[in-house]
């Protein structure tokens, strides 16, 4: 290329490298590169096919390329996927959210409750029945940064800061009969309890909080590097008031008070079954976590240990979604229905490959 670097110029340069370097969709990535090199939308480089790209442009853009050029995913370059409604950082050591994953979110949410009405900011029914969680999972947060080196000793207490809030909501039913700190009454429904088991990201732990501002999320996961983004991404998000991350195994973290509670548990565990991991592409082998990808022989050593604190976990008449692997979706019905589970049902992504498994607590 001459030293004239054209949007144009740096497009069809970067096809041709990302082709020869075998690049599945090699147009695709280097719009993705180049759009994130130039600060611009994807649409606006097909309008500015004659701007130059500056010195630092030209810098980022060899940078990304030759990280892309190696196979690294696209998401771990820019440092950031979309997902649903929201967008969530993302960093290598953490599972990328996929679109596929999407259809769990959606499956999650037909298991709540139908939302209540919306009203205004001004209205009687104001946010002074959240600020007991506030408060708790305030307490919570300064628990795990008030400098103590005892990990265990931060957890309890964070632990007990949501069990108080959930003590104390324990009377109240769906709210009705609550009052105002002034005395006066108002019916008001409690938040939904939800668990997001092996979050990553937290891209759904997030997406069920941004999507359902009545629910209060508890997610877990047992690595450090997915606990510490997920956390970011709350906080990016303004959702850590309603959205807690706690690292331990799968439910470990969820305190005692909530067990039998939980309106929702939602999971997208390791699931590929260990045979299958040498079949997936090399830019998911070659840079995402085993950790999170590996799920045993039959893919459904993960969920043999979730569904029993499920039952557990979930109040009568609540519901969990776990996203699984296609081969294994089978097996994984029988296993909830042997637990115990009703409205047992499996949903398929939208390429048609079966994907959710959904379904409820018995009723007492």
């Amino acid at each position: 290329m001459g030293d004239m670097w054209t949007i144009k110029a740096a497009l069809d340069w970067t096809v041709g490298y990302l082709e020869r370097k075998g690049d599945e969709n090699p147009r695709l990535s280097a719009e993705w590169l180049l759009s994130e090199a130039c600060d611009m939308s994807r649409i606006q480089l097909y309008v500015s096919f004659d701007r130059p790209l500056s010195l630092e442009e030209r810098d980022i853009l060899r940078g990304y390329v030759t990280r892309r050029g190696k196979g690294e995913p696209l998401q771990y370059i820019t440092g950031y996927a979309a997902f649903r409604h929201i967008q969530v950082k993302v960093r290598p050591g953490v599972l990328i959210p996929r679109p596929e994953t999407e259809v769990l979110v959606s499956e999650a949410l037909s298991l709540l409750p139908a939302a209540h009405r919306r009203v205004a900011l001004d209205s009687t029914i104001d946010a002074w029945e959240g600020d007991a969680l506030i408060a708790a999972e305030a307490a919570a947060a300064e628990a795990a940064q008030d400098g103590s080196d005892d990990t265990s000793e931060a957890l309890k207490r964070s632990q007990q800061a949501i069990s108080a809030y959930l003590g104390a909501q324990q009377d109240q039913g769906n709210g009705d009969g609550a009052e105002r700190p002034d005395g006066s009454a108002v019916a008001k429904p409690r938040p939904l309890l939800v668990a997001d088991i092996c979050t990553g990201s937290g891209c759904i732990a997030c997406s069920v909080a941004y999507e359902r501002p009545d629910t209060r999320v508890i997610a877990t996961d047992i690595a450090p590097e997915a606990v510490a983004l997920a956390k970011d991404n709350a906080d990016e998000l303004g959702l850590s008031a309603r959205v807690r991350i706690e690292q331990g195994d799968l439910g470990s973290p969820v305190p005692a008070a909530a067990m039998g509670r939980l309106d929702l548990v939602v999971s997208n565990p390791p699931y590929v079954p260990t045979a299958v991991l040498a079949e997936i592409p090399r830019e998911v082998a070659d840079f995402e976590p085993a950790l999170a990808l590996d799920g045993g022989a039959d893919g459904n050593d993960i969920l043999r240990r979730l569904l029993p604190w499920t039952a557990k976990a979930l109040r009568p008449g609540g519901g969990f979604a776990f996203e699984l692997h296609e081969t294994c979706l089978g097996e994984a019905a029988r296993l909830a229905e042997e637990a115990g589970f009703s409205d047992v049902r499996v949903t398929a992504d939208l390429a048609g490959r079966p994907r959710v498994l959904t379904a409820r607590k018995r009723a007492v």
